[in-house]
């Protein structure tokens, strides 16, 4: 998971019921974690504000979007194209946070969601070199996502990047660009059941999900202008599926599990109402068939023997999303000789509160090891 990590509480029985679903997005979307992924601090204070007032939450992101995005395009206009691609990507994360909360049947989600995707790819034209949006063939649709390489480095390593349950790509741009600067190229990619893939596509999570994974590592190692050395690095629920990837395809050379645990369906024990969440991700419309077949996604002990790349696990001791106990298993039954624990003892989930250090100690991993021609397996 890497959005809404907290049930809906019931608050004093003098607060509104749009006050308490209010409180609850933002103990889900703090702070720390808006703005290390990408929001601007008068951003998320507007949204936070509009929301309060009464706004629908979706609606909030919206407005404040919108009124970047208008913004610019003025810059754009005028010729001030540093200032223009920073606001679109301001833009694009307005929309991206505003659309969480919002099931996908809401008639307002798929409007959104383009929204935030034509603004990062606004943002992308105007990078160097430029953002490009993928699609590859995967099961009669496509698995979407965006390929972002560095600057004048010929043929680079790429890490295939994604997030959980309901935080996808868009989030981990800001970790992306760490990356670039060492010479990393990076897909930024949705998979089944998540984001762009999902809404758009109409693709969910099945068993065999990683075979979906291995077609992204045939579409990356078929660009001549990228080297054959790939990674992964999966966030939350992704961090999950990062490790189940790297298990069953040899051609994964790195791989990062930040916030990540051995048994997705472990935070149903803990908050029941995340099923709809399951449900979504799974398109599944019963709740009890939904945690039924969550329970089939583990790690096993021979899954994980398989493990064999260098691997990084990154975890904070409090996080009740997923365990602590939970990264450490799979740690422990990874197979890799290279293998690295970074342990936060105040890290929330995913680590949105130390993302600076986060992000350069992610980097410079996986840096050491693809720009490496050596073996570390």
């Amino acid at each position: 998971m890497t959005n809404t990590e907290h049930d809906t509480t019931t608050a004093a029985t003098d607060t509104a019921p749009w006050q308490a679903e209010v409180d609850a997005h933002k103990r889900a979307m703090p702070l720390q974690r808006l703005i290390g992924n990408g929001m601007d601090y008068a951003d998320v204070t507007e949204l936070y504000a509009l929301a309060d007032s009464g706004v629908p939450w979706a609606d909030a992101g919206a407005r404040v979007g919108a009124r970047i995005a208008a913004g610019a395009a003025d810059a754009a206009a005028a010729g001030h194209l540093l200032t223009a691609r920073a606001d679109y990507l301001r833009a694009s994360a307005c929309y991206r946070v505003g659309q969480v909360p919002l099931p996908d049947s809401d008639p307002r989600k798929k409007p959104m969601y383009h929204k935030l995707i034509e603004y990062y790819g606004a943002a992308g034209a105007l990078a160097d070199p430029p953002v490009e949006h993928v699609g590859i063939a995967y099961q009669d649709a496509e698995l979407r996502g965006w390929l972002l390489r560095p600057a004048g480095v010929s043929r680079p390593p790429v890490v295939i990047v994604m997030g959980g349950f309901d935080g996808w790509r868009e989030e981990y741009h800001v970790g992306a660009t760490y990356l670039l600067a060492r010479g990393v190229a990076v897909l930024l990619v949705d998979g089944p059941g998540q984001g762009e893939t999902r809404v758009l596509q109409g693709l969910y999570l099945t068993q065999g999900v990683e075979k979906a994974f291995s077609a992204m590592v045939d579409h990356l190692q078929a660009d001549e202008r990228l080297a054959d050395r790939v990674g992964i690095w999966g966030n939350s629920m992704g961090g999950f599926l990062a490790a189940l990837v790297a298990a069953t395809d040899p051609r994964i050379a790195a791989c990062t599990v930040n916030g990540g645990t051995v048994r997705p369906a472990e935070i149903l024990d803990r908050y029941h109402r995340f099923i709809t969440k399951v449900q979504a991700l799974l398109g599944i419309s019963d709740p009890d068939e939904a945690r039924s077949v969550m329970e089939t996604f583990v790690l096993t002990d021979s899954t994980l023997s398989s493990l064999t790349c260098p691997l990084h696990v990154m975890h904070g001791t409090p996080d009740q999303v997923f365990l602590i106990e939970s990264a450490r298993a799979l740690y422990d039954g990874a197979g890799a000789t290279d293998k690295t624990f970074s342990e936060f003892p105040d890290g929330d989930h995913c680590i949105y509160n130390h993302s600076h250090d986060k992000h350069t100690r992610i980097a410079d991993w996986f840096a050491d090891r693809l720009n490496d021609e050596g073996d570390h397996r």
